[in-house]
């Protein structure tokens, strides 16, 4: 399994930022390694729905799962990604930090390519989390 972890700091209270990153729909506008999303079912705080990777353009099931104003867990139930994503939301006086964890491996035959494709997870979670960071504090 590859374990990714990265964070920032945004200066603004964690209303404004849960306000941001709970709004699912719009990951593909931060989270360059997702193209498309698209919810099936919702029940509640969890959401099962269908995401397109830039890599190959592949398919993943998700099961997501809201814990408001403090984690939104990403669980890959199918396709090339095996594992989760984690955002965790800390509030720090009027500042939040936002931290997000993947543990994750590619399936069957790709399972290979794994330690090449964590950089670029690295570095595209690096990004989103600037990018996000930049959104809430325009």
């Amino acid at each position: 399994m590859a374990q990714i972890q990265a964070s920032v700091e945004v200066n603004a209270p964690l209303d404004k930022v849960w306000n941001v990153v709970s709004d699912l729909d719009s990951e593909p506008r931060f989270w360059k390694g997702t193209k498309s999303v698209h919810n099936i079912s919702k029940d509640g705080n969890t959401i099962t729905r269908e995401i397109t990777i830039a890599f190959k353009d592949s398919k993943c099931m998700q099961i997501v799962t809201l814990h408001p104003k403090e984690k939104i867990h990403a669980q890959f139930t199918k396709g090339i990604i095996d594992g989760a994503k984690t955002i965790l939301l800390t509030p720090q006086g009027e500042k939040t930090r936002i931290e997000a964890m993947w543990d994750i491996k590619l399936t069957g035959m790709m399972g290979m390519f794994t330690g090449m494709v964590k950089k670029h997870i690295q570095s595209g979670t690096e990004q989103a989390l600037q990018s996000i960071k930049e959104e809430i504090e325009r």
